[in-house]
């Protein structure tokens, strides 16, 4: 019970600190405005509810600083002059709030109709923009999860990374974003990336650059009863890591969206993470090169793509890595679908996959669950190697609470915190494939698992996860999570 009041405040806090700390903000004395209007000379017509159809008049967005106004056009579903059934006024409307909050640039918007006259109706668009700017402590345990780290490693600080974040968005106003990481602790890193989804005038292409440089004195080496094995030379780094990545964006429509990635990566291994492993790299290779390219193609069509509650996510991809040592295809995909089932209820499947062609892979390229943000709930403590694999998850949740808390900063967006609770059940089933198992009891058989829970939605798309899970070895505990389901 100790361990379990110290992982649920470590969580609040850590969250909390990597969250939001400190802000460069603008003033909240000036909004700019842009609106497109059509002729229309007669302002004193009544509005006609009787005609079937309706004509927008006029668009007026308000609020917005940095955002470009064609930015914020180019998501709202309705233009000057298009005509509208009036059943499906209101829908209109709702797609698009959920569009503009989407692209992660507003803490609310509220669209809503000014007036109509006769068949002409006119509607505001009220925008309350992020803080962009994010001059952050960075603060992060290395461990997959809380648990984990406060649990097998009794909250070991020497597992912690701790520096500095620098996060830009919407840096020319385009939702463009700057990050650069300078970490030290556990892993000593040094990230700068690039992202610009909109470099051309019809909005449809985008760029983005990144490069990674790391190294680290301790390392996974190998899987032994679906439990990870680290080696550790507290004055030598045992592996390096230089990685550069080129993508192109392509989004034809409002929720399709391609990627095209080229990737390059450089890594080196000392001779003792051979000697304790000498198929951590194939060959028994101390240092390798991996040159690949990579295609991804999403869908959003979904009401909050941080937590969403209705609608459609599929995304699909295709990896290729050369060389004559590395050779590998990865085929994966994953996807979602959430519905309400009545008020306040609402109903989620999800479900993702991942298969790697040769079936005979190095330790390296071998993960698969429990390493990112595929894992079953309930097998946490757990990592599951493989070549191929799937798992689905049902989940039924309902919002039980939903309230504001105010804030003392006088900000006409940033005057409150919301909150929305939920509570769940879930149950989750999967199945990971590897050709060499050895004493890895959980891969090539079904593995069942399922809980109940509580999710916590706040500010800045925060979304903490309590929940008390079980599998079908008879193990359970409470988990704590707070990043976002695959």
């Amino acid at each position: 019970m100790h361990n379990l009041y110290r992982l649920l405040l470590l969580t609040i806090i850590i969250t909390a600190g990597t969250g939001v700390t400190c802000f460069c903000r603008a003033s909240d004395t000036t909004h700019r405005a842009v609106s497109y209007r059509i002729s229309n000379s007669d302002t004193s017509l009544n509005a006609d509810t009787t005609k079937p159809t309706v004509v927008i008049g006029n668009v007026n967005i308000s609020g917005f600083k940095k955002t470009k106004p064609y930015i914020i056009i180019r998501e709202i579903p309705f233009k000057e002059g298009d005509n509208i059934l009036r059943s499906d006024l209101q829908s209109k409307l709702t797609l698009c709030r959920q569009q503009l909050m989407n692209t992660t640039l507003f803490v609310d918007v509220i669209v809503s109709i000014e007036r109509e006259e006769s068949n002409l109706v006119f509607i505001n668009v009220q925008i309350k923009e992020r803080w962009y700017l994010f001059p952050l402590p960075y603060f992060k345990v290395v461990d997959r999860n809380f648990n984990e780290w406060l649990v097998q490693n009794k909250g070991s600080l020497q597992r912690i990374n701790y520096g500095l974040k620098f996060i830009q968005n919407n840096v020319s106003g385009r939702n463009d974003k700057l990050n650069i990481w300078l970490i030290s602790g556990y892993t000593r890193q040094a990230t700068i990336r690039y992202e610009n989804p909109f470099i051309d005038k019809h909005l449809k292409h985008g760029i983005n650059i990144g490069f990674s440089y790391s190294r680290t004195h301790e390392i996974n080496f190998a899987t032994e009863f679906n439990k990870q094995k680290f080696l550790k030379v507290p004055d030598e780094f045992l592996v390096k890591n230089l990685s550069i990545d080129l993508g192109y964006s392509y989004r034809p429509a409002i929720k399709t969206r391609h990627h095209f990635r080229l990737y390059y990566s450089d890594v080196s291994v000392k001779d003792t993470v051979l000697l304790s492993n000498p198929n951590f790299f194939p060959g028994g290779l101390k240092r390798v090169r991996l040159p690949g390219i990579g295609y991804s193609i999403e869908h959003f069509n979904v009401d909050y793509i941080p937590y969403p509650l209705k609608g459609v996510y599929v995304d699909a991809r295709i990896y290729k890595r050369f060389g004559k040592h590395t050779n590998v295809w990865e085929f994966g995909g994953k996807g979602r679908y959430n519905f309400k089932m009545f008020h306040k209820t609402y109903m989620e499947f999800q479900a993702a996959g991942v298969l790697r062609f040769p079936f005979r892979q190095p330790y390296f390229s071998s993960r698969l669950f429990g390493t990112s943000d595929l894992y079953m709930r309930g097998l946490e403590y757990y990592v599951i190697d493989g070549v191929a694999g799937g798992m689905a998850r049902a989940t039924a949740k309902r919002e039980v609470l939903s309230f504001n808390l105010k804030t003392p900063i006088k900000s006409r967006s940033h005057d409150k915190i919301p909150f929305r609770i939920f509570l769940k059940g879930f149950g989750d089933i999967g199945y990971a494939y590897s050709k060499e198992q050895g004493n890895n009891f959980l891969n090539n058989r079904l593995l069942r698992t399922g809980g109940i829970g509580v999710d916590i939605l706040t500010f800045y798309d925060v979304v903490l996860k309590l929940e008390y899970s079980f599998n079908q070895f008879g193990e359970k505990g409470l988990f704590v999570h707070s990043r976002s389901d695959f």
